[in-house]
């Protein structure tokens, strides 16, 4: 019976709707009242008084009331009983599987689309970890994504279609995608054999399908979204065919994103071949009007790096008033930042973009087993550096109980969430 009564939670919308239906449900009554020439109405109520007289003796206002009231709260209960099961019935024939606790499912749809709009950019794991924890406290985020992978079922479909790789976009879709089970892991399965399909990923094929089938990937993604159900854009940076080089501090210049962490040198900067890349309209627009944006976290040079460098990207972000964080790797990269600290990190993003695409950066402060140590290493600390960029730094701890190396994406999206109330004008 209880569970009834979250209908009348605020922000369900729903309140109003049943309002209308009592008034319906009194216009009807009082219609009926006319056209029985009120003696119908005229028993009922004679009925009523004769039953307070025999049980209470003379007329009781009091009493009255109270017998008016019941009346109300059993007809309200059998409104809200009754308009349950007819949304019940709707949802039986367009979602068989999701008729249980429909109230519920509502409550949070209503909840999540009064969270902070939230734009985040990158690519790889990293991205997905982030996006996994967000969609459970806002359902207002879109995820600005790199198209310079080259390498495995992304790269041979990039090569074998002239598209944007499709694997990061598909990961971001996975990690936002409110269906289920079976259908993620239909999305990840990767063919294994020795045929033309091995080691293509089931979820590869069917965007690059649907981009076949719609003609553009942006519009493959809105589609390829509505079959996963998911919370949020998805947008590619840009859908141009682009190269991520590397140009090293020896001066050797490394081409593609797949080849740059083999060559095992020292990074001077990256750059996109060819240089001038038009960005995505909705990426930009996403930037703009976004309460926060989070860059990472994720493989610094080729995953967040090459979104920063699409034309207009990175003054997008330096013009936006949101608020803006940074979330720095756990570990160090092999190939790609061997020593690098918290504060190379973060001074290599400003050298690409110049001051003022960082408010924050957020770092994990937990301690990593040594059984978790390899050649990759913990990233170092160095909050003066960090405070002289004019960079806020928050520590916390975010790394994962079962794999010390990664970020956790509960303890992730907590803190991300706690910076944006804290630090913004967004309130909860």
């Amino acid at each position: 019976m209880l569970h009834l009564l979250k209908w009348l939670y605020p922000g369900m919308k729903f309140k109003r709707w049943l309002l209308l239906f009592a008034i319906g449900v009194l216009m009807v009554s009082f219609g009926a009242a006319l056209l029985l020439n009120y003696e119908v109405l005229g028993r009922a109520e004679e009925k009523i008084f004769q039953f307070i007289y025999t049980n209470f003796g003379n007329y009781n206002y009091a009493v009255n009331v109270a017998i008016g009231l019941v009346i109300v709260v059993i007809g309200s209960i059998i409104m809200l009983w009754s308009t349950r099961k007819v949304i019940r019935s709707i949802i039986a024939v367009l979602i068989p599987d999701r008729t249980g606790r429909i109230v519920d499912m509502i409550y949070q749809e209503r909840k999540l689309g009064k969270g902070p709009v939230v734009t985040v950019i990158g690519g790889g794991h990293g991205l997905s970890v982030l996006l996994r924890g967000l969609k459970f406290s806002t359902s207002n985020i879109s995820a600005v994504v790199t198209v310079a992978d080259d390498g495995g079922s992304s790269g041979r479909l990039r090569e074998e279609f002239g598209i944007i790789p499709p694997g990061d976009l598909r990961n971001c879709l996975v990690a936002l995608a409110d269906t289920e089970p079976l259908m993620e892991k239909l999305f990840q399965y990767r063919f294994k054999g020795s045929t033309a399909l091995a080691g293509h990923s089931f979820g590869n094929l069917f965007i690059a399908a649907m981009n076949e089938v719609t003609g553009d990937m942006e519009t493959a993604l809105k589609e390829s979204s509505k079959v996963l159900a998911v919370k949020g854009r998805v947008i590619p940076a840009s859908k141009e065919f682009i190269r991520l080089d590397a140009i090293m501090t020896d001066g050797t210049v490394v081409e593609g994103e797949s080849q740059i962490p083999e060559a095992h040198k020292k990074i001077r900067r990256v750059q996109l071949f060819p240089k001038k890349v038009s960005a995505v309209p909705a990426a930009l627009e996403a930037i703009e009007k976004a309460d926060a944006i989070v860059l990472g976290p994720g493989s610094l040079y080729t995953s967040i790096m090459p979104n920063l460098l699409v034309e207009g990207v990175a003054k997008a972000l330096k013009n936006s008033k949101a608020i803006k964080i940074y979330i720095c790797n756990v570990m160090t990269q092999p190939g790609e930042t061997d020593n690098y600290s918290a504060f190379d990190h973060v001074k290599a993003i400003l050298d690409h973009t110049g001051k003022g695409a960082i408010d924050y950066v957020l770092v994990n402060s937990a301690p990593i087993p040594e059984k978790f140590l390899g050649e990759a290493k913990p990233v170092e600390v160095d909050e003066d550096k960090i405070n002289a960029l004019g960079c806020g730094l928050i520590k916390a701890d975010l790394v994962s109980e079962t794999d010390a190396g990664r970020h956790d994406p509960d303890k992730l999206c907590k803190e991300v969430m706690k910076i944006i109330y804290e630090m913004s004008n967004v309130h909860k």
